[in-house]
This record gives structure tokens, C-alpha cells and sequence, in this order.
């Protein structure tokens, strides 16, 4: 007890301090700062206009900003503030002094709000604005994130200032906004930095890098916002030539490298695919330009916007990444098969008139009701399988579905899936797959090879490659082509590397052929 009256007397002179503190300007910027918070609208409101500046990162931001705000204001408004139910400070009224037996009273001129009436410890509003900005800082530049962090702690010093809380009730609420903020990432991993460790070749193609993009072959997606990456292509390269992808685009593709020193390609990570199969298979650099809804591989690379793309080309740095093919397919990111290709195909089919966020929550649905494990021959084992991928380079992140690597030239397949032979229930095997950390699931298997051979047990196997399905009734063989193929990537990346590319890290003890597989 003598511990917490200390403590109490401690918090009763700083808010002494702060309420007889007069600080010119701040009279009328703290109180509306304040009151701007109220409920958060604040922070959503900053929330929604990342969100609208169609940028991945800010978008990412965005909403892990808004995500930690509802693990923060809940505990802090609804678990802390009936737990504890402190008193609010004193706020001086008409007539009586500033100061009584509890301490110096808040001037009244200060209020541009009504009394709260709920208990002051701990200071919602300092939640909300520790979770948020913390979050935010996570994902977001400095640019922002600053800005956004001086915002968070004006709105903390204004419930003191105006006489809304102790400052015991804000310290609370910050560190409280910092746990919450903090827990995003245990659910949600931030993303890391771009690939490190490419190979790095920048005299490839120096020769055929021109200011004005001459030389430069551009395929465009038209439904992937053609209308304004072809207005930014014209602006900044106006020597490239720019070609609609039409509806044959692996022609397309192949008659614009033929006349190309350099093959651009924008769209998603379907027209990536295409597009890095034509670049292989006649020997000339990619420009990858981000012009889909995920774009894995681009950011795998550090590409987000046509800007970034147009910097990458200007820098003059190639990297060289491993390619990956199932049987002549050729992916960048994952293969799979399982209930991941019904899902894509029925999304296929209603995002014309969904959407295609909203198609992909009905198809995830219909599928959870419908579907059943895949039976499969991997490496002459038999299986059923709920999910399965096979990743290209090694995968940093936990789970079923690999979202981010840190080496694009490592020459391995990262092979992971949920069997079924110990009847996991589909709505357990969705559970794993949404939430990962699959490790922990029975029938979750995971390890890097070479290469593999997977078949169906009877009929045909449909087998998505970049999200790309198809069907066959032939063994797929999946191989790798290390430093297969060239992309201009950002200049930071495109430095020549003295160190070597690492060997295979195959872990071959997890593999099919293991007791525990």
C-alpha cells in the first residue's frame, strides 16, 4: 500500500503541473485535438485516406493501424476502465478556487467537451492512439509514420491537459497501445524487406537501359488499371513501346520479345508468370510492373508501384532468381492442389459479378461446404490431402499458405500441406490454414527438396500454378531452374553481391520418403 499511496502522490503532482501549466496555442489546439479522438474517429479517418491512395504499403498500414484498434479500445474502455473505476480529475467551476484539498483544478476554458462520466483509469483515447500509431509505424515510411506518432502523443498530452484523466490513467493507456499494437504481428507478421541475397548482375543489362525507355516492350493487362500505368509508362519512358496484352497472351508476349531488349510486363502474378516464361525462353530481362490485386512476386523484389518499376529499370541492376516449373509450367511464387484450385476456379466465376474480394469470401465458403480431400501419389506415396503448395525458394513464414522469402536464388522447392489420413475436419483444416503456425497441427508436413513428382491416384489432378489452373492427367514433375531468369529489381538490390550464392538447403528428413511423412 505505501507503494501505490507514493505512486497516487506522484500522479497527483504531475497533474498539478500540467494543470497549471499555460502553454500559449496550445489552449485551443489540444482541447479540439482531444475531442477529434473521440471514438476513434480520428484514427479512422487517417485510416481511410491511406486506404484510398492505392498504395499497398500505406493500404497494409492502414489496416494493421485499424486492426490493433480493435484489440486496444475493447480492454482499455470495456475490461480496464470497470476493473479498476478510478475517478475522473477535478475541473475547475465558476466561482470556486483553483486550487482545493485534491490538487490544482483544470481551467474550465480548456473543456470543449461534456464531463465523461465512465471511470479514468486507464485512458481509452491513449489506447487507441498508442495501438494505432504503433501499428502504423510497422508497415508504414517514416513520412507517415511520424506525423501519425506526433498526432498519437498530442492526443495522449490533451487528456491531461484538458482534464480528462491522470497522467497515471495515460501512461497506462500508452503501454496498453503498445502491447495491442505489438500483438498484431503475432497474428499478422509484418512484411520484411526485400529478397536479399540475389544473385546481382547489373552489367546484364546496361547496355540495353536508355532514359527515355527506348528499346523497352511493354505488355499491358488492360484489366489490371492499363488506362493509368499506360499514362505513367508514356510520361516517364515515352521512347517504350506499349502493347495491349490481348486475348492470346503468350503471342503477344513472344512477338514483343522478339523486337525488345527489354520485356515489360504488368499485371498480376498470373501475367508475371507469363510473362517470365516468354523472358526465359528467349534470353531477355523482365520489368516487372505491379498491376494486380497481390502482386507476390513484384514485392517479393521490392516493386509496388509503376514507379518503383521505372527506378528499378533506370538503376540498371538485373537480379537473377530461381524459376520453378511443374512439368513445362513455369511459377514464380506457389503451385498447389487440393481445395486451393476449387477455390480459385469458383472465385474465377463470380468475381465478374461479385467482386473479387467478395467472390473469394463465397468461394471459401461453398468450398468449406463442398469440397474433399485430394488423392495424390507423392514420390510413391500414397495421400489424401486437404491443402497443398509448393513454394519457389525457401518460405520465411509458418503455415500451409507461404506469404514471404528472404532468398530468391536458393534453388529449392518449399513443400508444405494438412493430410487427411487422421480425418482432420474441413473446418479445422480452414482454421489451420487462416490462422497458420501449422507446425503445431497433426497431419501438417513441411520440407524443402529439389524436386518432386506428385499424380493423381486415379483421373485427372487439378494443379494451380500462380493461381493459374489447370488440369492433367500426367505426372507433374516439378523442377527447378536456378538464376533462372533476370528481373531489374531496386537499385539497393541490385549492388554487385561478393557473396556466394548459398547452397540447396534441402531438408530431406522431413521429406516423403521419412517415417514421419
Amino acid at each position: 500500500m505505501p507503494l501505490l499511496q507514493r505512486a497516487g502522490r506522484l500522479d497527483q503532482r504531475a497533474f498539478d503541473a500540467v494543470a497549471a501549466a499555460r502553454l500559449t496555442g496550445f489552449e485551443y489546439v489540444l482541447p479540439r485535438l482531444s475531442k477529434a479522438a473521440d471514438h476513434s474517429l480520428l484514427w479512422i479517418g487517417i485510416a481511410g485516406g491511406l486506404a484510398v491512395t492505392r498504395q499497398p504499403r500505406l493500404r497494409r498500414a492502414a489496416m494493421r493501424g485499424v486492426f490493433a484498434l480493435g484489440l486496444a479500445s475493447p480492454i482499455a474502455n470495456l475490461a480496464g476502465k470497470q476493473m479498476f473505476r478510478r475517478g475522473r480529475p477535478l475541473i475547475e467551476l465558476s466561482g470556486l478556487p483553483t486550487s482545493i484539498g485534491r490538487g490544482t483544478l483544470i481551467p474550465s476554458a480548456r473543456v470543449r467537451w461534456r464531463l465523461p462520466t465512465s471511470p479514468s483509469f486507464p485512458s481509452g483515447h491513449s489506447a487507441a492512439a498508442a495501438a494505432f500509431a504503433g501499428a502504423l509505424a510497422m508497415e508504414a515510411p517514416k513520412s507517415v509514420a511520424v506525423p501519425v506518432a506526433a498526432a498519437a502523443a498530442g492526443v495522449a498530452f490533451s487528456r491531461v491537459y484538458t482534464g480528462a484523466h491522470y497522467p497515471g490513467d495515460v501512461l497506462a493507456g500508452l503501454a496498453l497501445g503498445a502491447v495491442a499494437a505489438a500483438t498484431t504481428r503475432m497474428v499478422w507478421p509484418t512484411r520484411p524487406a526485400p529478397a536479399a541475397g540475389v544473385w546481382s548482375m547489373p552489367s546484364e543489362a546496361v547496355a540495353g537501359v536508355s532514359p527515355d525507355g527506348a528499346g523497352v516492350v511493354v505488355v499491358i493487362n488492360q484489366d489490371a488499371g492499363g488506362g493509368d500505368v499506360s499514362r505513367t509508362l508514356r510520361s516517364e519512358l515515352p521512347a517504350a513501346e506499349i502493347v495491349d496484352a490481348g486475348e492470346d497472351l503468350g503471342k503477344t508476349l513472344r512477338d514483343a520479345a522478339d523486337r525488345a531488349t527489354v520485356l515489360g510486363v504488368c499485371g498480376g502474378d498470373g501475367t508475371i508468370n507469363a510473362g517470365a516464361e516468354v523472358a526465359v525462353e528467349r534470353n531477355v530481362p523482365l520489368l516487372v510492373i505491379p498491376g494486380g490485386t497481390l502482386n507476390h512476386f513484384s514485392r517479393a523484389i521490392g516493386l509496388e508501384t509503376v514507379k518503383d518499376a521505372i527506378e528499378a529499370y533506370r538503376s540498371g541492376g538485373v537480379l537473377r532468381v530461381d524459376v520453378a516449373c511443374a512439368g513445362e509450367r513455369l511459377f514464380l511464387n506457389t503451385a498447389s492442389f487440393g481445395a486451393y484450385t476449387e477455390l480459385v476456379d469458383m472465385r474465377t466465376r463470380l468475381e465478374g459479378r461479385l467482386g473479387k474480394w467478395p467472390a473469394l469470401a463465397v468461394s471459401a465458403v461453398r468450398v468449406l461446404r463442398h469440397t474433399e480431400p485430394t488423392e495424390v501419389n507423392i514420390e510413391g506415396r500414397r495421400l489424401r490431402v486437404w491443402f497443398a503448395f509448393l513454394g519457389n525458394c525457401r518460405y520465411g513464414s509458418y503455415g500451409v499458405a507461404p506469404t514471404w522469402r528472404r532468398h530468391l536464388a536458393d534453388g529449392v522447392v518449399d513443400v508444405r500441406l494438412i493430410g487427411a489420413k487422421r480425418h482432420i475436419s474441413k473446418a479445422r483444416a480452414v482454421a489451420a490454414l487462416l490462422v497458420g503456425h501449422l507446425h503445431l497441427m497433426p497431419d501438417y508436413k513441411a520440407w524443402r527438396t529439389t524436386g518432386l513428382r506428385v499424380e493423381a491416384t486415379e483421373g485427372s489432378l487439378r494443379f494451380a500454378c500462380d493461381g493459374e489452373v489447370r488440369s492433367t492427367d500426367e505426372p507433374i514433375i516439378i523442377t527447378k531452374q536456378r538464376a533462372g531468369l533476370a528481373v531489374f529489381g531496386p537499385a539497393r538490390l541490385a549492388e554487385p553481391s561478393r557473396r556466394p550464392v548459398p547452397e540447396p538447403d534441402t531438408d530431406q528428413a522431413l521429406g516423403p520418403r521419412s517415417d514421419t511423412f
